[in-house]
């Protein structure tokens, strides 16, 4: 069907009958005998390009690919601050993990810890025993279970810990100023989401128990 555009500023007749005599309502499309407007037309065509990128590869079975690589580059200059001052130490990003739950969590257990990173033994007891030698991390016996290895960081752990902390706190806060009030709870709820679902409670409760032994310390 041919669609015919009129302008009612040029037809006194249809302006007086429409009371259109401004710009805005100024284009109207005819469709057979059906007059639609034109800011009708316009609206429903942002809607359907409001589609997402997402949902346009999913249906066509392609890979996201803008978010693939913003996770990734994000990522990438979320750790490369760290990065830069844990080189002066001679420490790497598994270094940097120990010291971030070890610092959150005082009195972790290594079991815990190794279920956290999802890392072999092996591994983590290379860098916890570089972290103990050099100061930053102590090992303590349980209590009640002697067998029990705890976890806490010492002055000089927290320490560093927090700066690297406070350093990825500035790129956060930045990144959330410039989306707005609710873009934290956005945030959240998107990288909780990333999560696999039967792990997501479990991660939860650790950030939950993180945030009070946070609050209880002195």
């Amino acid at each position: 069907m041919k669609a015919r555009f009129l302008d009612p500023r040029n037809d006194p007749n249809k302006a007086a009958r429409t009371g259109c005599f401004n710009r805005e309502c100024a284009t109207t499309v005819i469709l057979g005998r059906k007059y639609v407007n034109m800011a009708d037309i316009i609206s429903n065509a942002l809607h359907n390009r409001s589609l997402s990128d997402a949902d346009r590869a999913a249906s066509a079975g392609e890979p996201i690919w803008d978010i693939i690589e913003l996770l990734f580059f994000a990522y990438r200059d979320f750790v490369s601050d760290p990065d830069d001052v844990l080189r002066n130490f001679g420490f790497g990003r598994a270094h940097h993990r120990v010291l971030h739950f070890v610092n959150r969590h005082p009195g972790m257990k290594v079991a815990d810890l190794l279920n956290v990173l999802k890392i072999t033994k092996q591994s983590l007891g290379r860098v916890l025993k570089e972290l103990v030698d050099q100061g930053y991390v102590v090992q303590k016996e349980g209590e009640s279970d002697r067998r029990q290895r705890l976890l806490y960081v010492t002055p000089k752990g927290k320490a560093l810990a927090m700066k690297l902390a406070g350093m990825q706190t500035t790129r956060i806060a930045r990144a959330l100023a410039e989306l707005g009030p609710s873009a934290h709870d956005a945030a959240r709820r998107f990288l909780t989401a990333m999560i696999d679902a039967d792990d997501r409670d479990s991660v939860l409760r650790i950030i939950a128990q993180g945030d009070r032994a946070r609050r209880q310390r002195p």
